[in-house]
């Protein structure tokens, strides 16, 4: 009993809740965020509503399970920080760079969706993709939704299964959409010329990846490895400006190195560090 216990518990955490699907890239929590707010008439060219009104129809319709967590999961796709392509469009205080979980109670906060979802649900509806019974039975809902576009890849994404886990890096839109039309024109295209129309990620932040060429093509012909990110500087008289981080990277514990690195008087020529972002 215990060993078919535990694979039934490995198998619903891998398909049904922490893995993204391939085919539109979102986790189950996800698609239904954004299909109950399709519901809901909350599109890109209208009004936003209270978060909290997505979350209960998610939870009450789809989803049976804690709110914190679901509504988490809507900030997400709202940070323009966290998402190269936002899947939602938040009004409020939905975070900062810094502090990601700073964003208010989803009574406070409102959204709606992004001109970039209506590339995932436009085809909804037309035989596109099949569909399940909600938990209770009283309600259908999409298994997938019809993409237009791999979001898998555009979007990037962090999974921690049972036994297994993925992270996939965002890559940019044009890019993608280029080697995705090689790739049907001519199914047998080798790495190397997919690597020239995608030639690498594409994070939020405009800050540089410096990993070698060879390295990159190297982690995305076998999906392993890391990749190696720079700060964005510019020289204004005697200051040293800092105007993009590496994706990811808080602004505070670089300030908190640096004062490190001041301390330990290994930057002589450094006499103060500040942070004025506008964040």
């Amino acid at each position: 009993f215990t060993e078919q216990a535990y694979l039934n518990y490995a198998m619903y955490v891998i398909m049904d809740r922490a893995l993204p699907h391939i085919s539109d890239g979102l986790k189950p929590v996800q698609r239904r965020i954004v299909y109950a707010m399709s519901e809901l008439g909350l599109k890109s060219s209208g009004k936003p509503k209270k978060s909290a009104r997505t979350v209960g129809d998610v939870l009450g319709k789809y989803h049976p399970h804690g709110d914190l967590a679901c509504y988490e999961a809507m900030v997400l796709m709202a940070q323009p920080f966290s998402y190269r392509y936002p899947l939602i469009e938040g009004q409020g205080n939905w975070g900062s760079p810094d502090d990601p979980k700073s964003f208010a109670a989803m009574r406070y906060t409102e959204a709606k969706l992004s001109a970039y979802s209506e590339l995932l649900l436009s085809e909804l509806g037309q035989g596109t993709s099949e569909w399940q019974d909600n938990f209770d039975g009283s309600l259908k809902e999409p298994i997938t939704l019809p993409a237009r576009v791999p979001n898998i890849l555009l979007n990037g994404t962090t999974g921690i299964a049972v036994g297994m886990a993925t992270d996939i890096p965002p890559h940019n839109l044009r890019e993608v959409v280029k080697g995705t039309i090689a790739l049907i024109r001519n199914p047998q295209t080798s790495d190397e010329k997919l690597a020239e129309y995608i030639p690498a990620p594409d994070l939020p932040t405009k800050a540089e990846i410096i990993t070698p060429p060879e390295e990159l093509l190297k982690i995305q012909t076998t999906g392993r490895g890391s990749y190696r990110m720079r700060a964005v500087y510019t020289i204004e008289k005697n200051e040293i400006v800092i105007t993009e981080l590496p994706y990811q990277v808080s602004g505070s514990k670089v300030i908190t190195q640096i004062a490190d690195q001041m301390q330990a008087k290994k930057l002589p020529l450094v006499v103060d560090v500040r942070d004025e972002s506008d964040h």
